[in-house]
């Protein structure tokens, strides 16, 4: 399907996408996701330094309330169109990132598989 960021924005256009269902895993392994109205989602949303804002102390062991910003970053080639949604939606699956670094979240499974390994 999709490759790049641009395709994404795309294919948003292309497909009349008005949904964009982000999802991640959490430590525990539950998918957790947010969905977005597509005027929320550009390009900067698919590159560590932006993302898609969310309250990471909402998901069970990952922030306190007080230092709780996260960001939510699409992986363009896991984009699929929910054929099951009444409403046109995308899903992507996401990499967390710490806005404030814009490193990968060492909570997040997905980085953490993502991440170099040292040898």
């Amino acid at each position: 399907m999709a490759e790049t960021a641009q395709e994404i924005l795309n294919m948003i256009d292309e497909q009349g996408i008005e949904l964009i269902d982000l999802k991640f895993v959490d430590l525990y392994g539950i998918w957790q996701h947010c969905t977005f109205h597509k005027s929320l989602i550009d390009a900067d949303s698919f590159v560590n330094t932006g993302g898609v804002a969310f309250d990471g102390s909402s998901i069970r062991g990952w922030k306190a309330i007080n230092n709780s910003d996260m960001a939510m970053v699409p992986d363009p080639t896991t984009a699929w169109i929910d054929p099951f949604m009444a409403v046109p939606t995308l899903s992507m699956v996401c990499t967390i990132v710490d806005p404030r670094t814009s490193q990968m979240y060492e909570r997040d499974p997905r980085s953490i598989h993502q991440k170099p390994s040292i040898t």
